[in-house]
């Protein structure tokens, strides 16, 4: 999420202005968007190759794919911070992160189909397809100059995006102590406003991801950084389907 200008810490302005000035490159090594945009799909095919394995797992195994759901988050998470301070190294690990990230992808939409199998029985397939026709149609916002990253525009997503951060962070650290917020799981009607609000949020942040990968390819940064940029694509859409798929299992509860 968000620290910066835009809304991944990989994709900040900053960040592609000092890569610059650390490397000297020429237009044959230089980043792209096309570039870039090639990479993400070559991410998103290995996520659901994983996806599909431990989705796979989890009925073989009658829903006992907890390693998988460990490996595949932790992991992931720790790779995603290793890349995240050392970009230079987003060819080698970016498609691990996409790896581990799809096994626990996976393993959670498996979770959420077994749950809903009686209302809902298409709740993965539906939330698969809102995210990538929402990804869609933000790129072609973003594409028709239609919705602009201005100053103001960033200014709103970074105080939107960090509270939502610093919010999840108190949750999770209360979960230690037993203390649970209904409405992040439940479909009271502040519990759907609250995921409508937060899938806004990430589906908006798309808008400063092609940003900063545009002016990155302006500015002329190094070839490896459309890994870089293919990698903070690659968190904002994992994060909006997991608000998404939420969002479907609290407007499906309330049948």
């Amino acid at each position: 999420m968000a620290l910066l200008n835009s809304s991944n810490p990989v994709l900040s302005e900053k960040r592609f202005r000092d890569t610059i000035l650390d490397d000297v490159v020429t237009h044959e090594n230089a980043m792209t968007v096309k570039g870039t945009l090639q990479k993400f799909g070559f991410l998103l095919l290995m996520v659901l190759a994983t996806s599909f394995y431990s989705w796979r797992e989890f009925f073989a195994q009658s829903g006992s794919v907890m390693p998988l759901i460990l490996i595949g988050g932790i992991g992931g998470f720790v790779i995603a911070m290793v890349i995240s301070f050392k970009k230079e190294w987003s060819a080698y690990l970016t498609p691990a992160y996409a790896l581990l990230e799809g096994l626990f992808i996976g393993a959670i939409s498996a979770y959420y189909s077994a749950a809903f199998a009686a209302k809902a029985p298409n709740i993965v397939i539906n939330a698969v397809g809102l995210t990538l026709g929402t990804a869609i149609a933000m790129y072609l916002l973003y594409s028709f100059r239609i919705i602009q990253a201005t100053q103001k525009f960033k200014a709103i997503m970074f105080t939107a995006i960090a509270g939502i951060f610093i919010f999840y962070l108190i949750t999770f650290v209360l979960g230690f102590f037993g203390i649970q917020i209904p409405f992040l799981h439940e479909g009271s009607v502040l519990g759907i406003g609250f995921s409508l609000f937060v899938v806004a949020i990430a589906a908006l942040t798309f808008i400063l991801n092609f940003d900063m990968i545009e002016k990155g390819a302006e500015l002329g940064a190094p070839k490896y950084m459309e890994w870089y940029g293919a990698f903070g694509l690659l968190v904002t859409i994992v994060w909006l389907y997991l608000e998404i798929l939420r969002l479907l299992s609290k407007l499906n509860s309330r049948n």
